[in-house]
């Protein structure tokens, strides 16, 4: 299975100025060259048969017949390969020359798309040239021995996309014909273009180019031309650009003198996905209502073995480089904001946090810390509160301390020991017996001491909880899953950990962050059961749910492309290899799922909380699920993954 991906190419031959044959050589070479590696379609520069910067040789008869000789051998050459080409050529038609994209499969010309915007300004001139396709509209054309269609308005349909084509200055447009194409069905767009070179114009292209593949919820892929096309007063550099709905996939190295093939693949069931999601697409469909676009259907593809050649980030959360820090930055301003706003409406006096010396604790009391302080009230006005309980270890019990005393916000310890060996009592339960119901009566011991304290001191109960923690239902139904607002509650775990330490190398002072660095390091845990004999943490979260970053891998892309177990398996296989065995990943994601359904019910009450990314499991926001759905559907697909 290729799970939605689809293979495309943007080619760069190294072409020959008016030498036809010499560049259809180049552009066949290119062909099986992608077909050998399972290229599907293949997108090739704007006129690359002819080159772009022949001048007034466009008016040379022999130069089109040519041109139209060169794209027969092409047909010939092709006539048993799956592999779909867009090859650039000047094709007279009733009195004009227009600028054209071929494609073409197994000897065959599906269709041909005219250039519509011919740029007339600085070193451009195609108008002395060419036409463009709009004067025609749809038609028809003989080329090759063959009818055609000749239209902008073709879409083609494959066994796995739907594709359309524009030229060039076409995407510079105000309204592009890629915008109308992607409207119409369009998934993928190939550009085939000449676009030279110019300080800074290269990363106004790529802006360009994301900007669009982002508003057509679409994949575009841009061949430009290359070293071959430089002459007079113009450089071509050879840019190959891919993209995915803003995300760049794949490109050329600009200014090399060689020919050049970039492939990538697109995910087209991620992109029908963002569009069934994002209604405002649906709803744009309205503009072209009417004007529907000629379906072409391409021949089939032989099987072919597929392995993904794009990189699978194990932390999707989580950016690489300097795009972390800015992420944590923009978060932890999300988190502030909205705690001040609901401190201010309240008018509390004080915010209650519990502190236990782990990562989300340490997360919301810098949070409440940095809040106080854009608010200009005293950090007094933080109540943080120590709860030991038989779990409770040395390490993460120091920890609390020193941070809230560095912090200077006020300090509350309150053992829930004696508390809880008198509810055992009263209900009757074996304290030497450490069940769930041991567990969450702490949880719960807990989660009453920082209300009836709220209440006491006039304040607001701040949630410690993250997203990873709802997925999966690690929460002691109301207890720690219950609050009066919680600042983490749309941030992964993979996520939180960066974010506590950035805010250690950034904006805290010295005496906080060794004690934030050991934090950072500190195994995760609820720390409900008896520490071991060496006084160390012995109920680590991670052993007993499993790997949160692995959690958090499925999660998101389940929550956010709505993905079946079989596919984020797969992804995950490419993501973690190395790392973690098939047969590990299996039984992780089985359970993801399993707790996943079963513990919708906790996350319907949810409290309020800030979204801060693309995420959120809020029932008032990104996720709105029945507690009572079944998992079995996903859950039979997980047992079998591997069968």
């Amino acid at each position: 299975m290729n799970y939605g991906f689809v293979r495309v190419a943007a080619a760069i031959p190294n072409v020959k100025i008016g030498d036809c044959k010499h560049n259809a050589q180049q552009i066949e070479s290119l062909i099986i060259q992608a077909e050998g590696k399972g290229t599907e379609v293949i997108c090739f520069p704007e006129l690359c048969i002819t080159a772009y910067t022949c001048g007034d040789l466009f008016a040379q008869q022999i130069l089109l017949d040519n041109a139209e000789m060169a794209l027969i051998s092409i047909l010939d050459f092709t006539r048993s390969l799956d592999i779909i080409s867009i090859i650039g050529l000047p094709i007279p038609y009733r009195g004009t020359l227009l600028n054209c994209a071929a494609i073409i499969q197994k000897g065959k010309i599906l269709g041909i798309v005219p250039k519509t915007y011919l740029p007339n300004y600085k070193e451009f001139y195609e108008q002395r040239w060419f036409t463009s396709g709009d004067v025609h509209g749809d038609n028809t054309v003989l080329i090759c021995g063959q009818q055609v269609p000749l239209s902008r308005n073709l879409i083609f349909s494959t066994p796995s996309c739907r594709f359309g084509v524009e030229i060039c200055e076409d995407v510079w447009a105000p309204i592009p014909p890629s915008s109308e194409l992607t409207l119409k069905g369009a998934e993928i767009i190939f550009n085939l273009s000449a676009d030279n070179e110019g300080v800074g114009k290269h990363d106004y292209l790529k802006s360009l180019l994301a900007q669009q593949s982002a508003r057509c919820l679409c994949g575009y892929v841009f061949a430009g031309a290359g070293f071959g096309e430089s002459t007079q007063d113009v450089v071509f550099a050879g840019k190959a650009l891919m993209f995915e709905n803003g995300l760049q996939l794949a490109e050329s190295e600009r200014f090399s003198f060689k020919e050049q093939l970039v492939i990538g693949e697109i995910d087209v069931e991620r992109l029908r996905t963002e569009r069934r999601v994002n209604t405002t697409f649906g709803a744009s469909m309205a503009r072209v209502k009417g004007q529907n676009a000629l379906q072409i259907d391409t021949e089939l593809f032989a099987p072919k073995s597929f392995d993904l050649s794009r990189t699978i980030s194990p932390a999707p959360f989580v950016p690489s480089g300097r795009a972390l820090n800015a992420r944590c930055e923009e978060i932890f301003a999300i988190q502030i904001e909205g705690l001040a706003k609901r401190v201010v409406h309240t008018q509390a006096q004080t915010a209650v946090i519990g502190v236990s010396g782990g990562l989300d604790s340490t997360l919301a009391l810098l949070v409440c810390a940095k809040t106080f302080d854009k608010l200009g009230l005293p950090r007094k006005g933080i109540i943080g509160v120590t709860m030991p309980g038989f779990g409770t270890t040395g390490r993460t019990y120091r920890n609390a301390m020193e941070l809230m005393k560095s912090l200077g916000v006020t300090i509350r310890e309150i053992s829930i020991k004696k508390a809880c060996v008198q509810h055992f009592e009263d209900i009757g339960v074996d304290a030497d017996k450490h069940d769930v119901t041991y567990e969450n009566s702490q949880a719960r011991e807990r989660t009453q001491i920082l209300m009836d304290v709220a209440n006491q001191m006039n304040g607001l109960v701040i949630g410690t909880g993250d997203l990873s923690e709802l997925a999966l239902g690690w929460a002691t139904y109301n207890g720690d899953h219950m609050s009066m607002y919680g600042v983490n509650v749309s941030i992964p775990k993979t996520l939180v950990r960066h974010l506590v330490a950035w805010v250690a190398e950034s904006i805290i002072d010295d005496t906080s962050q060794a004690t934030l660095m050991d934090i950072v390091d500190t195994p995760i845990s609820p720390e409900l059961i008896p520490a071991d004999e060496n006084g160390e943490i012995a109920q680590k979260t991670e052993d007993l749910v499993g790997p949160y970053e692995l959690h958090d891998f499925f999660l998101y892309y389940m929550l956010r492309f709505g993905f079946r177990p079989s596919k984020i398996f797969y992804l995950a296989q490419h993501a973690f290899i190395g790392k973690y065995t098939d047969e590990v990943i299996k039984k992780w994601i089985t359970i993801f799922f399993r707790r996943f359904f079963s513990q919708q019910f906790k996350r319907s009450c949810l409290p309020d909380g800030p979204k801060v990314g693309s995420c959120s499991l809020s029932p008032r926001g990104d996720w709105r699920m029945p507690s009572d759905a079944s998992a079995a559907a996903w859950i039979e697909e997980c047992n079998k993954l591997l069968s």
